[in-house]
């Protein structure tokens, strides 16, 4: 057993703590580390604030709630001391991210708390529900929907086991939803029905054709804790655990056309109903009930988990820091999950490698960018779980979505793309994942790109045939001299064919030609 998996030893077991800036609430969480991808929770406070009240008219944080908010984060800071945490991270999502006062919230709770707060993008926000979910229930095997809904956005990410396929940020928070809709007591049949028509709109233009049928929904946030409280209330069953709750559609149908007669203050006598979310509830239940519809799912499971649990598993895996080969692994299994011919990457890798090497000195490559090229050569056709005809573009957001230990997410974006572009059409700015690169960054994925391809085309018979290669210079050319022991027709061939963006980039013709490594004749192709 690794150290990664054993129990940290009673004189080193670091306390953590979390918050959570929300559009609804904030949440502090403290938690001591009991192995290096485990922990207990010590202490877990609340406070709903309500940052986002209002925004969808102002722009602007509730001023009263930014008061209010900056009392709590000075309470949960001295509550972290109190535990004499050995980390305090806060991050702020959705309301703070968009307000246009966020940045000056920060500053004053840097200012007159003492406390950095990081905004995390949307794209963060999902991975860490994800992360959650895959750390807390069993994906293998199955296609799944995991549904984070805050009090401003709803997260939607789309895998299949552990492999995320697809992310969506959806502007269809609790709180954003009840404001927008006007959501107060009762609603009457109409406007109910518009409710619902009009969220659904929402997740159809934006999801679009799902990429794939879940087998199941798994929702985190304060509206499926709710949900699935009053479900267990409803069956008599509240002294069951939350944790891991099912609640099929027909039920969450029925529950919201019961909670939609009522009045806010009946709704806040709803057993399983917290009353500071019977106002919000309408609004949230409806946005599952659409998603549900629209990915044709019929049952969800809940996870009391979700955001800060996602933050809390990261900072407990960054206090061991992963080696060179945690790093290998994760990519091997990650490639072996997706059904590559592992073999041929692995050589495939090697050959580029190789070209990378001779071409550094002369072209002044970085060598930090042989690693990533390596990287995407050997995940370079993972996109076959899903499709092979477009493998290549399924293999970027594969990667893009991949959790690889020791790699950015700067680096983890050049080396979705260079896989992307190893194969098919060449990078293009029309292209929106390579279009949102930065300059510098498009021309390493070009260049990696175009030696990925070279590689590639030489191992095209998938035989490992070609042991070997040297790059010279020969009058208006490079030669690229292959080594094998019979010719390779196939994969000289192979590599002809892919050429084109490397003597683009390098601004030069390519010869190649066989090297004997044993008997033969030498041939140019």
């Amino acid at each position: 057993m690794s150290d990664r998996q054993t129990l940290l030893s009673p004189e080193w077991r670091p306390r953590l703590a979390v918050i959570d800036i929300g559009t609804n609430s904030i949440r502090l969480t403290i938690a001591e580390a009991t192995s290096a991808r485990e922990y207990r929770v010590l202490d877990d406070e609340k406070e709903t604030v309500r940052l986002g009240r209002g925004m969808t008219k102002t722009g602007r944080l509730d001023p009263v709630a930014v008061e209010r908010a900056l009392a709590a984060l000075r309470r949960m800071k001295q509550i972290a001391a109190g535990f004499e945490v050995t980390q305090l991270k806060a991050i702020a999502t959705c309301a703070v991210r968009e307000a246009d006062d966020g940045a000056d919230f920060c500053r004053r709770i840097q200012d007159e708390v003492g406390l950095e707060v990081e905004v995390i993008s949307q794209r963060r926000e999902a991975d860490l529900a994800f992360f959650s979910v895959a750390r807390s229930f069993d994906l293998e095997g199955k296609s799944v929907a995991v549904v984070d809904i805050g009090g401003g956005s709803a997260e939607l990410i789309l895998s299949r086991g552990n492999i995320v396929e697809e992310t969506y940020s959806l502007p269809l928070g609790a709180v954003r939803v009840s404001e927008r809709f006007r959501i107060g007591d009762s609603l009457g049949t109409r406007e109910f029905d518009r409710l619902l028509r009009r969220v659904g709109r929402r997740v159809r233009k934006l999801v679009g054709k799902p990429l794939l049928v879940p087998h199941v929904l798994i929702g985190s946030g304060g509206t499926f804790s709710a949900l699935g409280s009053m479900v267990l209330a409803q069956r008599g069953k509240a002294h069951l655990p939350l944790q891991g709750c099912q609640v099929s559609r027909a039920e969450l149908s029925t529950l919201l056309n019961r909670l939609r007669k009522m009045s806010l203050k009946a709704r806040c006598g709803v057993p399983g109903l917290s009353p500071d979310r019977a106002d919000i509830i309408l609004g949230g239940l409806a946005v599952i009930d659409r998603i549900m519809r629209h990915l044709k799912v019929n049952n969800l499971q809940v996870h009391t988990g979700g955001i800060r649990q996602g933050l809390l598993l990261s900072l407990l895996g960054a206090l061991v820091e992963d080696s060179p080969a945690d790093r290998q692994q994760a990519i091997e299994r990650f490639a072996a999950r997706c059904g590559v011919d592992v073999r041929h990457d692995r050589h495939v890798a090697a050959l580029a490698a190789s070209l990378y090497d001779q071409l550094a000195p002369e072209y002044g490559l970085p060598p930090s960018d042989r690693e990533l090229l390596e990287v995407s050569a050997q995940l370079q056709d993972v996109g076959y779980l899903v499709d092979y005809d477009d493998h290549h573009k399924h293999s970027y957001h594969l990667i893009l979505n991949a959790h690889l230990p020791g790699i950015d997410s700067r680096d983890l974006e050049v080396i979705a793309n260079v896989a992307r572009y190893h194969r098919g059409a060449l990078p293009k700015n029309k292209h929106e994942n390579y279009r949102r690169l930065s300059s510098d960054d498009r021309r390493r994925v070009r260049v990696m790109a175009a030696i990925l391809r070279l590689a590639g085309g030489l191992d095209r018979s998938h035989t490992q045939q070609v042991r070997g290669l040297s790059l010279c210079q020969a009058p208006g050319s490079l030669l690229l001299q292959v080594q094998a022991e019979q010719y390779p027709e196939v994969d000289v061939w192979g590599a002809r064919r892919r050429a084109e963006l490397f003597e683009r980039q390098f601004k030069t013709p390519l010869d190649i030609e066989w090297q004997p490594s044993g008997d033969g004749q030498a041939t140019s192709g």
